[in-house]
């Protein structure tokens, strides 16, 4: 689950990590009230407006702005809220800015200028171990970083039997650069950043950049999370901070219903159970020429009324040429799914404008086969799995 950076920065703090002081606001004079606030609280003169929304590179899609007064404040809070930002991380249409951040100007002058570092913590899959990745390149895109300078990416990676240790920490400041009052600081801020890691049940934390202010405070100055759904269990708290309106609408509805669905950008929309078979199902598709265009898990049932619903929701894209059904009927009959898909099928009626290819093994299969055979609609049946990929790519 994504958070916002307000969200994100807010969890950060509560685990004593330095953060940039900031308030939401949802409109213009919401931004105001924020920005007087901040100035009593912090001394600020200067602000920060932030777009939140679920993806990076907001300041280069024009995001992210500063406000020298009050007046700059209220205009440019009125011009992002509200604005649809295209970023490098959005859909082609952007996303809809329905709040701002305002934040305290943390980059103001001094005896020594400020500096900026990349610091992650998250899963190396490769090890089964926690790294904490980081760079001297802080405010850059960590992807370009890896590509064109990788000698400036260090990592430390926890053995999860011990945690993470001081000397670690130590190290992290140390490859920074830092000296004196800033390496202290930085290694504080890595160890609180660690503790906030695993006691949110994070599977990212991502502060880029983390700022050493010109008074050599260490503070994290924008903050991307991402939390593990199937730990929500244990922090209700943190389940309320979902913002669905930043999530695929077609995502939450399925979520809705009890289908696990994720949105792609293919045209061949794929309805399987079980998540082994569904890679496997998208291999045949690429294998067809084709490109999967949805991740749709039915489950174990697969009745007349979810299958319906399934096929509303990979309907909805408008880009699907051919829907394909790939089911394994081991706990559930093949049969019993082939009926449920024929009447499916008529309770859509028109609504149903692609092919269907459906490929059914496992119990009572070849009864399922003669129920699709002999429906008279416009849904083609396969067995193997060589056979399926044919049908695909003769619909597309």
């Amino acid at each position: 689950m994504n958070l916002h950076e307000y969200q994100g920065k807010d969890i950060l703090a509560s685990f004593g990590v330095g953060v940039q002081q900031g308030i939401v606001a949802n409109n213009k004079a919401e931004a105001v009230t924020a920005a007087k606030k901040l100035t009593a609280d912090t001394g600020t003169t200067w602000y920060v407006v932030k777009a939140q929304i679920h993806a990076g590179g907001r300041g280069k899609g024009g995001g992210v702005k500063l406000a020298k007064n009050l007046m700059e404040l209220e205009t440019i809070a009125e011009q992002i809220i509200g604005m649809q930002l295209i970023t490098p991380q959005t859909p082609p249409e952007g996303k809809k800015v329905n709040k701002v951040l305002i934040a305290e100007d943390v980059y103001y002058s001094g005896d020594s200028g400020p500096e900026e570092f990349y610091v992650s913590v998250l899963l190396n899959r490769a090890t089964g171990k926690n790294m904490i990745m980081y760079s001297v390149e802080g405010g850059m895109d960590i992807e370009k970083v890896a590509e064109n300078t990788p000698e400036l990416i260090f990592t430390e990676e926890i053995d999860p039997a011990h945690g993470l240790q001081s000397f670690q920490a130590r190290n992290v400041a140390f490859n920074l650069g830092l000296r004196g009052v800033a390496f202290k600081g930085m290694v504080k801020f890595i160890t609180a950043l660690y503790k906030a890691y695993l006691g949110s049940d994070a599977s990212l934390f991502e502060i880029n950049p983390v700022l050493k202010t010109s008074d050599d405070k260490i503070i994290a100055v924008d903050a991307k999370v991402t939390l593990d759904e199937n730990a929500l269990f244990r922090h209700k708290e943190y389940a309320e901070l979902r913002d669905l309106l930043e999530e695929n609408p077609t995502e939450v509805e399925a979520r809705e219903v009890g289908l696990n669905y994720v949105a792609l950008d293919g045209n061949v929309g794929c309805m399987v159970n079980g998540a082994g078979l569904a890679m496997a199902t998208m291999d045949l598709i690429k294998q067809s020429g084709g490109s999967p265009a949805n991740f749709l898990d039915v489950g174990g049932t697969a009745d007349a009324t979810r299958v319906e619903t399934a096929f509303r929701l990979i309907l909805k894209d408008l880009k699907v040429e051919v829907i394909l059904v790939n089911i394994f009927g081991g706990i559930v009959r093949c049969d019993r799914v082939a009926q449920g898909i024929v009447d499916a099928y008529k309770n859509m009626g028109d609504a149903i404008k692609v092919p269907i290819v459906v490929r059914l093994q496992g119990t009572n299969a070849d009864i399922a086969k003669k129920l699709i055979d002999e429906s008279g609609l416009n849904v083609l049946s396969a067995t193997a799995f060589e056979e399926a990929a044919r049908r695909v790519q003769e619909s597309l």
